[in-house]
């Protein structure tokens, strides 16, 4: 029996419903809308919106995908809507999470892996460029569990860590910092990152064991604090692209393995982040509503964890934390920044019993405009610099730090249109190429960080 939460996420066969997408450059998805009319919004994103009038048909693009007082991965995708007034439900008491501030008072863990990049990387860079490429291996950033064959590093690292504390007297304190990416037919609305798992192939038993396994590395530290950010766009993609086949048969099995996990690894050391993708994405007054109810509903369905701190956003991407003025490829979304979206989403998630606070990834913001042709253009993005260094020190009490949660310098998905993970956004022309491989290296465009690094090195 499918559980009311599942339900109310099922579409009826090839109809897609009130806000869904309908069609853009690149957009795979199939289906008519239902009750409603086919809208272009831009050369990139058509929707669903109330109206009678018979559909045109169109085409359009899919979505895709450390901190302390010095707080220190992969490809994040984005989706517009029409805006429209969300609905605000009655308000309730909402939790707290884990107590107080994560962040405050610790720095994440630089980790040796993403430090090993850069040095294979430094003799290649100019002379200029060096002493920043080696100030970058300094700063924290997240690890990413993308495969099951790196949970092992889990226990690696925290004892590293664990030495790290001991030696310095925690002053301040080391904290572990890991993203969990790994569900069955993972990035259902793009093609960059395809994971390791297949629902059809028993992929939610190896995912559950996948949890179980990183649940253990963790429990044999439990005087090491570790931050954890939930699967990137996986429950952003079922409030926007169950239009998309492979996102529509995965919205069960998207539900069920973040739910398993927020059990699973409901630690007293640990916070966990759900990721909530970015303001360019769900912050558009259509979507904002939905997505508030949906991170609640998991979050119930979970028993309501202690250790579930709030929300994760801007994972991969490149908006900006605090504008002054929207950039134009944000087009009318009100929510154009990343503190405005979490100021917007924040009361919606409290009258749902959410405990909202947030992280926010800022390691490849540093320039603003970016040069995006649309705000959901994703992959490799041009003219990009490294961002606000991690910190506890946010200026927003709702957000807890500022993050590198992306290391840059990885890839966010390859240009080779032969490959079989090639996705069309990475060949756009605000896309720098010739691009490797999601999460491989990218000599040319980690010098681009540099280059344009905000502060700078």
């Amino acid at each position: 029996m499918i559980s009311p939460l599942l339900l109310a996420f099922v579409p009826s066969a090839l109809a897609i419903t009130t806000w869904g997408q309908c069609g853009g450059s690149g957009w795979s998805g199939a289906g008519t809308c239902e009750g409603s009319v086919c809208s272009t919004i831009n050369p990139y994103y058509a929707q669903c919106v109330p109206g009678t009038a018979a559909a045109s048909p169109t085409t359009t693009r899919r979505t895709t995908t450390t901190a302390g007082p010095t707080m220190t991965t992969s490809s994040r995708r984005s989706t517009s809507a029409v805006p429209t007034t969300a609905t605000t439900p009655a308000t309730t008491a909402a939790p707290s999470g884990t107590a107080g501030n994560f962040f405050a008072g610790r720095q994440i863990y630089a980790n040796p892996y993403y430090a090993s990049e850069i040095e294979a990387a430094i003799p290649s860079l100019p002379a200029s460029l060096r002493p920043a490429a080696s100030a970058v291996a300094d700063v924290g950033t997240f690890v990413w569990l993308d495969t099951a064959a790196k949970v092992p590093t889990v226990d690696t690292y925290l004892s590293n860590i664990e030495e790290i504390n001991a030696n310095r007297g925690s002053d301040p304190e080391t904290i572990g910092a890991f993203v969990v990416y790994d569900l069955p037919d993972r990035d259902c609305a793009a093609l960059a990152s395809n994971g390791e798992y297949s629902i059809a192939d028993g992929g939610m038993a190896k995912y559950k064991a996948y949890i179980d396994a990183i649940a253990a590395n963790i429990k044999k530290h439990p005087n090491t604090k570790v931050a954890l950010v939930i699967e990137p766009d996986s429950l952003g993609n079922l409030v926007t692209n169950l239009n998309v086949q492979k996102c529509a048969n995965a919205k069960d099995a998207y539900i069920e393995g973040v739910t398993y996990a927020l059990k699973t690894l409901n630690l007293d050391n640990v916070a966990m982040y759900i990721d909530g993708a970015h303001g360019g994405w769900l912050g558009w007054p259509a979507n904002i509503g939905p997505a508030a109810d949906l991170f609640a509903q998991v979050y119930k369905a979970a028993g309501s964890p202690k250790a579930v701190r709030g929300l994760a956003t801007n994972v991969s991407n490149y908006n900006g934390f605090k504008l002054s003025t929207a950039p134009p490829y944000t087009e009318s979304n009100p929510n154009f920044d990343e503190q405005r979206y979490v100021n917007a989403i924040a009361p919606l998630l409290q009258a749902n019993g959410f405990p909202a606070h947030f992280i926010v990834d800022q390691g490849r913001s540093g320039v603003q405009p970016t040069q995006q042709q649309a705000q959901g253009d994703w992959c490799n993005v041009i003219g990009t610099g490294f961002g606000t260094r991690p910190t506890a020190n946010t200026g927003d009490p709702l957000v807890d730090a500022i993050v590198w949660v992306k290391p840059g310098g990885e890839s966010d998905g390859t240009s080779d249109t032969s490959s079989p993970r090639y996705d069309a956004h990475c060949g756009y022309s605000d896309a720098l190429k010739p691009a490797p491989e999601a999460g491989t290296w990218f000599q040319a465009y980690f010098e681009q960080l540099l280059r344009n690094a905000n502060p700078s090195f």
